[in-house]
């Protein structure tokens, strides 16, 4: 962007985030993405399980909402309380949407054409990809500016997205002289166990996509489930070092050091401390065991919980009642700042 240093905006702090239901939630999830909400619910945030952007690629329709029922479920028993966080889906708030197709006419092709991770998703096959796979960062801006969020919890491959936003947020006061109505949105870049990679191969990130289902455990994993991949788990045959230079060298090593870090809540040198020497014999079971104390009563609560579609809806229904109740009315001003028509004498809200 290159206007001037842009009017502060006043308002409430915000913080929102969102996850697609595009298939089961993983290791890489849970401690990427679910327990940062969970340390940040009592800021009570937005936390949409993105159905819009799911379906860029193709869903069967059967599931989608299964699987939106099931993101709901992951955020619950990873610690969310309905009551401090408002837990949607984003087809349920119409004012996502609206706003995506306003921005749609703010951002420039050239911002979209920049994005990396369209490149990757589409491949070769870029004339084949859906419209919505290359605008869904648009969108992923409406989503978060609709509620003028101020912070949004990120990992690295959505950084570019952010910037994006405040990109979209800045033309938008600029071109429509509102300086300061919407927020620049600041990243909450994630901690330590924010990108876990695959099981099968340290070079990977964790993927639901992967079509081994031992390169991932999945939340829905049991104990017994989660000991087996964990057991399985690729490695090489020296011992683990004693510092982290050594440790980068070796990708399957540092994965699940960075794990079991992650699970336990230390650091990864503290980790080498305690097991360098000693071959994965040693390592695998003792990470075997904080693993399964840590993951497993999650996924018996999901599995508890998707026993009861009925009170996942009605937390979703909730959720979307509260979301609405504060994107309308922003919806409402930006429709009058754009020009749209309006009754004479209608309020905003």
């Amino acid at each position: 962007m290159t206007e001037s240093t842009p009017a502060p905006y006043v308002g409430p702090t915000r913080v929102l985030s969102g996850i697609q239901p595009s298939g089961a939630l993983h290791l890489g999830n849970y401690l990427g993405a679910l327990i940062k909400f969970v340390a940040l619910q009592d800021q009570r945030p937005y936390l949409f399980v993105a159905d819009l952007h799911a379906i860029t690629v193709w869903q069967d329709p059967a599931k989608l909402a299964e699987q939106t029922r099931e993101i709901a479920a992951a955020y619950v028993a990873a610690g969310l309380d309905p009551a401090k966080a408002s837990i949607f889906p984003q087809s349920a708030v119409r004012a996502h949407a609206e706003l995506g197709w306003i921005f749609n006419c703010v951002a420039r092709l050239g911002w979209l054409d920049r994005m990396t991770q369209f490149k990757e998703k589409s491949g070769k096959h870029k004339e084949r990809s859906s419209v919505g796979l290359y605008t869904y960062p648009v969108l992923q801006a409406a989503d978060i500016l609709v509620y003028k969020a101020t912070h949004v919890p990120v990992g690295e491959d959505q950084k570019q997205h952010l910037e994006l936003t405040r990109d979209v947020a800045a033309k938008f006061n600029h071109d429509f002289a509102q300086p300061g109505f919407f927020p620049l949105p600041e990243p909450l870049i994630q901690g330590p166990g924010a990108r876990v990679m695959s099981l099968r191969d340290g070079t990977s990130k964790m993927s639901k996509s992967d079509p081994s289902d031992y390169s991932r455990i999945n939340l829905t994993d049991d104990a017994d489930a989660i000991a087996q991949k964990i057991r399985k788990a690729k490695t090489d045959p020296e011992p683990l070092p004693d510092n982290l230079e050594a440790l980068k060298a070796r990708p399957e090593a540092d994965n699940l050091v960075g794990i079991f870090a992650a699970l336990s809540g230390e650091t990864k040198e503290a980790v080498l401390a305690r097991f360098s020497g000693q071959g994965f014999g040693a390592f695998k079971p003792a990470l075997v065991e904080v693993a399964v104390e840590t993951l497993a009563p999650v996924g018996e609560r999901m599995r508890r919980l998707m026993q009861d579609p009925a009170e996942i809806d009605r937390i979703l229904a909730d959720g979307a009642q509260q979301a609405s109740e504060v994107a309308e009315p922003v919806l409402a001003e930006v429709r009058k700042i754009v020009g749209f028509w309006a009754p004479r004498g209608a309020g905003l809200a």
